[in-house]
């Protein structure tokens, strides 16, 4: 049992470890200098505590996510849950991947370009395809192969870091000067974890029902432990590369998070630090990217009825179309949705443990997440740049408003109104 906590726990580790866990730490570690250790401890709490809640929180129905958004309304259940199915999958998610993978693993070494894109996401999705097609394999061939060999690839990596930059941190960026840590925590948004932990929270209760553990307990219990080892990997991957990040601000600027790595690669180890970068990025993008399709393919087939397979090959060619388009087209349109979504799913994750405290009362739900709706739309549509000045003007008032914390005092504020105005919950 005890192996199939750490088999199970570091397939969890590879699923949640891809393109946006290795771009995004060391832009918060360049970029907030001397404020550092505040900023990660932000990013972490987000970037790691809640997928591990989100995770757990999964464990506790029957079902997938949807079982947990339907306690606000079944329809509510059914367009949050696949708004986030298709972030996760072929919108955003998947081909964020890819993409990142070429830029970081091909792009050192040639001076790429539409073709080269082409050919290596052509590659990369017919492989990702062929290991998606048996998920009960797909823990196995993940948890026992692929992420040791991507575990001793990062430790390379940092503790390269650790021995040989020296550089001392710089002043941090003016969004990390007066709260750190609440910018970290805002910032770790953008990994999405915490959504594409509803998804990979099935495929981990799954695992463990194939391995024997069937009771609600047993497998609340057995998400959790893995939840911690995925946990523990992430917390010390992200400090470490972030580390990195702080010390390389004296050696120019970068465009990006994988430039900040390309350059510390560089500067370490030179033409091998490029490859050894190369093998991370191609195996923590495609790991992310199988349990993004299975997860995907496993939602949709139990929402329609369609076959599994038809499912992943839709969603793993979608994935390749809009990979095609390349890496800035779509950090430009994932960042508003995911400010929309992430709120909510924070709200609902938080409820799920909460629910026996408040009598699982429906109207606590619906509270807290519609108040959390119309903040979290304001802030999407203000990232599209859309500019609306009167509603600005009333939003400013709300506590933590300046940090892109508006939606916690009307969710909490939500919820107790429902709490108040309480019925009987039906059914779900």
């Amino acid at each position: 049992m005890k192996k199939d906590f750490l088999t199970i726990g570091f397939m969890l580790f590879a699923l949640f470890f891809g393109a946006g866990n290795l771009i995004y730490p060391p832009t918060l570690g360049i970029q907030s200098g001397t404020s550092f250790w505040p900023a990660i401890a932000g990013f972490v709490l987000t970037g790691v505590g809640l997928p591990v809640l989100a995770v757990a929180a999964v464990s506790y129905v029957k079902n997938d996510a949807r079982e947990l958004a339907d306690r606000v309304h079944p329809l509510f259940g059914f367009v949050f849950t696949s708004m986030v199915y298709l972030a996760i999958g072929p919108f955003f998610g998947i081909p964020r991947a890819a993409t990142v993978a070429f830029e970081m693993s091909m792009e050192p070494f040639t001076n790429g370009s539409a073709l080269l894109l082409f050919l290596f996401t052509t590659v990369f999705f017919v492989l990702v395809y062929v290991v998606s097609r048996n998920p009960s394999k797909m823990v196995d061939r993940i948890g026992q192969f692929l992420t040791p060999v991507l575990l001793l690839a990062i430790i390379v990596l940092c503790v390269g870091g650790f021995m040989l930059l020296h550089s001392i941190p710089e002043t941090p960026d003016e969004k990390y000067t007066q709260a750190p840590f609440f910018t970290g925590f805002v910032e770790g948004y953008l990994t999405m974890d915490a959504i594409a932990a509803l998804a990979f929270g099935i495929i981990v209760v799954g695992a463990f029902k194939d391995r024997g553990v069937s009771s609600g307990t047993g497998l609340v219990k057995s998400t959790l432990k893995a939840g911690l080892v995925a946990g523990i990997g992430l917390t010390a991957v992200y400090t470490s590369i972030g580390w990195i990040g702080s010390r390389m601000a004296p050696e120019g600027s970068f465009s990006n998070g994988g430039a900040i790595l390309s350059g510390a690669a560089d500067m370490m180890f030179g033409t091998f630090g490029a490859l050894l970068l190369g093998i991370i990025v191609a195996l923590a993008c495609f790991t992310t990217s199988v349990g993004l399709v299975v997860a995907c393919g496993q939602f949709f087939h139990k929402m329609s009825g369609v076959s599994y397979q038809w499912i992943i090959a839709l969603v793993t060619f979608g994935s390749y179309l809009i990979a095609n388009q390349g890496l800035n087209t779509i950090i430009s349109v994932s960042v508003p949705v995911l400010t929309f979504i992430y709120p909510i799913a924070i709200v609902l994750i938080i409820l799920t443990f909460l629910h026996r405290i408040f009598g699982e009362a429906q109207a606590v739900y619906r509270g807290a997440i519609l108040l959390t709706v119309v903040i979290a739309l304001y802030d999407g549509l203000t990232e599209f740049g859309l500019e609306m000045p009167a509603v600005t003007s009333v939003m400013s008032y709300l506590p933590f408003f300046s940090l892109g914390l508006g939606w916690l005092v009307p969710a909490i504020a939500g919820g107790v109104i429902g709490y108040l105005f309480k019925r009987k919950p039906s059914a779900v």
